[in-house]
């Protein structure tokens, strides 16, 4: 993610984030999904942790978790959970092959520009390892859009995102929709899918 006024919102409400989205992760099924259906012990990609609330309930889990955020804010946040290694990483500094046994991409990537996303999928693609089980969630719609505290926002539909996510290699298995109240206070539809390296 490269847009500036998007993170200087993250880093000026890191902490308004990580008190509205306690108790987010134990809430989630599919985070319970995404923890049930990891090999014992895996590795673990977090892209976009934010105060790495999602990230600590995977280590807590027994697997070992990357991760990243382009926030230093969040990436402290990250942190202070045991089995966390946090890292500070923008989505273009994702790399290597064959690296994670999932990757846990949940409402991130709709920062980056539509232009970008091919580019970051694919990246993601070579460094799942093979089999690699895959979550990606974002904002449902068209167009892209700042909401009222600045953040940048790129939307997709069902069938673009699962265009896009098939095209750099993954196997889609299942698709989860939803609403629900962001940082912004507004309710959002979002769009979240299951897939495979």
């Amino acid at each position: 993610m490269t847009d500036e006024e998007t993170l200087k919102v993250y880093s000026q409400k890191a902490a308004d984030y990580e008190s509205m989205t306690q108790g987010a992760a134990a809430r989630d099924p599919l985070l319970a999904s995404f923890i049930a259906d990891l090999p014992a012990a895996s590795h673990v990609l977090d892209l976009g942790c934010g105060p790495g609330l999602f990230a600590a309930a995977i280590a807590r889990a027994g697997h070992n978790v990357t991760a990243t955020d382009a926030v230093a804010q969040m990436v402290a946040r990250a942190a202070r959970h045991p089995g966390v290694t946090a890292i500070l990483a923008r989505f273009d500094d994702i790399s290597g092959t064959d690296l994670y046994d999932g990757i846990w991409a949940n409402f991130s990537l709709l920062h980056a520009t539509r232009s970008d996303m091919p580019r970051h999928l694919a990246a993601l693609s070579r460094c799942i390892k093979p089999g690699g089980l895959f979550h990606i969630a974002l904002k449902a719609g068209t167009g892209c859009h700042r909401d009222a505290l600045g953040r940048s926002y790129t939307y997709y539909t069902p069938e673009e995102l699962g265009r896009l996510v098939a095209q750099a290699g993954f196997s889609v298995t299942s698709q989860t929709l939803g609403r629900d109240k962001g940082l912004d206070g507004t309710y959002a539809d979002w769009i979240a899918l299951r897939a495979y390296g």
